[in-house]
């Protein structure tokens, strides 16, 4: 099994000087989307007392041109905190920022889509838009091969994965239980995990959270999956096909309801929502993920519980529909819906802010307008 060289250190030496005094001080972990917008990025700096809000958090700065958002000549970058959470690596009174990323004009950096989002977040307050994203990942060897796998074949074909229990069904589940327990430590608002459909894919949900809550919730929910992995030695891959072949791909399905929805009667809203999304299938397809649709392209197949990414379905209890509302809705004529379209890497402010602008703003153009 092909691991890092970093996990075989010795993590009992590692301990006894995290367990050392800090006084009153206390450490922050800046963090950032970089110029992939799929990447995470972090530094981190020293603080004289416990900040009780993110307003109390200086901004800081990076290099750009390192994180392939700037060029050399001018690569001065700025963070300015927007979340914070306790840090369940180094513990309290630690914390983890989450940071908007400002080019040298104070301009939002391209893969800084979080601006646009909370200023359409803040157009729907009054119908309290809820989400519930169910972020799906691969955990993959050093050599690129998902976790477990024979080095020169293929496990047994999916069925006994989904939901599995045992050592020949559920790969890496010592990964999933530590950075479920980091999450709840960090108040990451995590509902849930399973084992998913390809062996050595598993699945968490984050939810429901209201508004801009969403996306900043996600995003810290990965940052600590990726240092989770760091430290067993693997790697939590969010590419939404892979393994090609008769293997199912990793989405983010994605929950939605409002106030309306979710009240009496509140099924012809999700329907009239399901209509308008009909019509701006396109749209959403090229927010889906960081590529504008090339990634998505090889997951969404019409196979292994995807639509055709070319086409827009919708149905009750349908996992292979572009829209699945789930039989309870259905039965009790309220609740929410799934957009099963958004991929594994997608940007939760963009996946969040796409479903306002066209369910609640109920936009009808292709391009999506700018708010000022």
């Amino acid at each position: 099994m092909s691991t890092s060289v970093s996990c075989r250190l010795n993590k009992h030496v590692k301990h006894q000087y995290m367990d050392l005094c800090q006084r009153d001080q206390v450490q922050l972990m800046y963090i950032w989307i970089d110029g992939s917008g799929e990447g995470l990025r972090c530094k981190s700096r020293t603080l004289d007392s416990q900040p009780k809000t993110i307003e109390e958090l200086p901004e800081w700065n990076f290099d750009g041109s390192s994180t392939y958002q700037s060029e050399g000549s001018n690569s001065d970058m700025y963070l300015i905190p927007r979340a914070m959470f306790r840090d369940p690596f180094r513990k309290d009174p630690n914390k983890l920022v989450l940071c908007d990323v400002l080019k040298y004009n104070r301009k939002p950096a391209e893969t800084n889509l979080r601006h646009t989002c909370v200023k359409v977040m803040d157009m729907v307050l009054d119908q309290h838009p809820w989400f519930g994203m169910e972020q799906e990942y691969t955990l993959l060897g050093m050599d690129g091969r998902p976790f477990g796998w024979p080095a020169n074949g293929f496990p047994g074909a999916q069925g006994p994965y989904y939901c599995g229990v045992g050592a020949d069904k559920a790969y890496g589940r010592d990964i999933v239980e530590a950075h479920y327990k980091a999450c709840l430590y960090a108040g990451v608002k995590i509902c849930g995990t399973n084992a998913e459909v390809m062996p050595s894919q598993w699945e968490y949900q984050v939810g429901p959270c209201e508004g801009i809550v969403m996306g900043d919730h996600l995003w810290i929910s990965r940052f600590i999956l990726h240092r989770v992995c760091e430290d067993f030695g693997v790697v939590a891959s969010l590419d939404p096909k892979p393994m090609t072949g008769n293997w199912n791909g990793a989405g983010c399905h994605t929950n939605f309801s409002t106030k309306d929805m979710r009240e009496e009667g509140g099924l012809k809203h999700i329907e009239a929502s399901i209509e308008r999304l009909s019509k701006r299938h396109k749209y959403h397809i090229r927010v889906y993920d960081p590529k504008g649709g090339l990634d998505n392209v090889r997951r969404l197949t019409g196979h292994h519980e995807t639509a055709s990414i070319n086409d827009f379905s919708a149905g009750v209890a349908n996992r292979g529909a572009s829209i699945r509302i789930p039989r309870p809705v259905g039965q009790e004529k309220k609740g929410y819906f799934e957009d099963r379209r958004p991929a594994a890497n997608c940007d939760p402010y963009a996946v969040t802010e796409a479903l306002v602008r066209t369910c609640l703003l109920k936009e009808d153009c292709e391009e999506p307008v700018e708010y000022k």
